[in-house]
């Protein structure tokens, strides 16, 4: 049996580089046969041979080097994974190798390719499987065992595309498997991540390939849970999200590591950046206490220790109200240009300047007319009237006559308009001196992802700017010297683009983002340095 085993083994290292080249071929066109949407909709993105590679590699590092291999992947594909697998560990190493796939699109030249390996592929739903009920691969009565090493890129199946009865299948497995309760806004690798809880063996190694999203938003908190109770989280590897790892998914990506075991007293997790996952271009070790009390994990790839120290300081949002523009639900219709106010003959009353979006506004100081008008180029205007129909329609007949337009372009039906009276009113959001994009890349001419705009005039801002509202201390502050105004914004504009990013969240292309409560987080010590010489009661 050895024998027969390494003369396999020996085979199979010649012919490696040759099926692994069939497989990419057989990935690439069985992928080119499916929509983009049915590959969506399954969350079918196939990890890049190098990267697969890689991650086995690392695994390689962290198990003892005469493991007896029990490889488990939950969301096989054509087989990246075990691909890998074969290439780091000799073949009488590989005890068992047992994988899932749910279609047989790829499940059936999964199995053809394979057939001469030790792959026992089941072409069926892994959420619905029967997990082993042997955690030694000495059992007796001849027991399925557990895997001992996990790697999983499993399906980015977005929570709309399940149904709520499937939801409600998957919480309730998920709770009974993991001792974890996931939100109905969870994706589907947080299910995959849970219930493979039931399927790894004492001190087993997993390495998944995740989306970065559960580190940051709410319904990711209960993986975070898992991850610092129920097993010791080894390792969280983001990769630079302008380095997207899905060609066809634009998704920041992370390797996260584990070993299922309880995590031991005083344990640090390394948290790494950037380039390779063998070569990273930052490095961290944060306790697992620290990571309980944070709310956001993205940042710790970017942060340097000194930035972590001071997460205690004064931040903005202890200084300012910070809002979203207003969303007027159809810019095209409620943002108008001069000349459309004078075509439609609107009455000014009821029109009020807006700025143009961040792209379209070539200053980052807005001076303003003696109206309160700002002074640009491109001059627009918001129309919002609170008035009711009846009245508008008596006294303003031009105006109702555009409102007509509205009607009868369905603009009066869509979702935010709709829920306003009247539907031509806009949110309350007055002019702020200090605003901040919503969104931006660092791939830019600029080169930097968020801009400050410090702005004179009366004009309000539309939902791709923050407004930076002074808080009344603040405020009273600001009221006379004028170029402390200045300065305040130009401290604003001196916060790090790595502290910025490190609160706000990230997409695949390198596209950041900053809501409200992140903005606020951001420390706002080179604002304080401004006002140290003022009293801010």
């Amino acid at each position: 049996m050895g024998t027969s085993n390494r003369r396999l083994g020996i085979v199979w290292d010649m012919n490696l580089t040759t099926t692994e080249s069939i497989r990419v071929l057989r990935q690439l066109q069985l992928d080119s046969a499916k929509t983009q949407t049915e590959r969506n909709k399954l969350g079918q993105f196939a990890t890049h041979p190098a990267l697969a590679t890689e991650m086995l590699k690392y695994a390689k590092t962290l198990l003892p080097s005469a493991s007896k291999i029990r490889f488990l992947d939950p969301a096989f594909g054509t087989g990246a994974f075990y691909s890998a697998l074969l290439e780091q560990f000799s073949l009488p190493q590989i005890v068992e190798a047992i994988a899932y796939e749910i279609d047989p699109h790829y499940g059936n030249e999964a199995i053809e390719l394979w057939r001469d390996t030790p792959l026992q592929l089941n072409i069926t739903d892994f959420t619905n499987a029967v997990p082993p009920n042997c955690d030694s691969r000495s059992d007796p009565f001849g027991n399925r065992t557990k895997a001992n090493l996990l790697i999983c890129n499993p399906p980015y199946t977005r929570h709309h595309h399940l149904s709520r009865v499937e939801k409600l299948r998957l919480q309730r497995i998920t709770e009974e498997i993991a001792g974890i309760k996931l939100s109905q806004l969870a994706s589907l690798y947080c299910y995959f991540l849970c219930l493979s809880d039931a399927w790894m063996a004492t001190d087993g190694l997993a390495g998944w390939l995740i989306p970065t999203g559960f580190m940051d938003v709410n319904y990711g908190q209960p993986i975070k849970d898992y991850l610092l109770n129920c097993v010791t989280l080894l390792r969280i590897h983001c990769f630079d999200p302008v380095d997207v790892q899905f060609e066809d998914a634009l998704v920041s990506s992370a390797v996260v590591w584990f070993k299922k075991a309880l995590p031991p007293v005083n344990h640090a997790v390394e948290f790494t950046y950037g380039r390779s996952l063998t070569q990273p271009k930052m490095s961290l070790m944060m306790s697992v206490e620290s990571l309980r009390g944070a709310a956001k994990w993205t940042k710790f790839g970017l942060m340097s220790e000194r930035v972590i120290s001071q997460e205690q300081s004064l931040k903005l949002k202890d200084l300012f109200t910070i809002k979203r523009g207003l969303a007027t639900g159809a810019n095209d219709f409620f943002v108008l240009k001069p000349e459309q106010i004078s075509e439609y003959q609107l009455p000014m009353e009821f029109l009020k300047p807006v700025l143009p979006s961040p792209r379209l506004l070539p200053v980052d100081e807005i001076k303003a007319d003696d109206l309160g008008n700002p002074i640009l180029d491109r001059q627009l205007f918001l129309l919002s009237c609170e008035l009711p129909p009846d009245e508008v329609k008596a006294k303003y007949p031009t105006l109702w006559e555009y409102l007509q337009m509205g009607v009868e372009q369905g603009i009066c039906d869509r979702y935010l308009c709709k829920h306003r009276s009247p539907w031509y009113s806009q949110e309350k959001r007055p002019p702020s001196p200090f605003l901040c994009t919503y969104m931006g890349r660092q791939n830019t001419g600029r080169g930097r992802p968020f801009r400050f705009i410090l702005n004179h005039s009366r004009a309000t801002a539309t939902n791709v700017y923050l407004m930076l509202y002074p808080k009344p201390a603040l405020a009273k502050v600001l009221l006379d010297p004028s170029e402390l105004l200045k300065e305040v914004w130009q401290a604003l504009d001196r916060i790090s683009d790595e502290a910025l990013m490190s609160e706000g969240r990230v997409y695949g292309g390198g596209l950041h983002k900053l809501e409200p409560r992140e903005l606020g987080n951001a420390l706002a010590g080179k604002i304080v340095e401004v006002l140290s010489k003022q009293s801010v009661d």
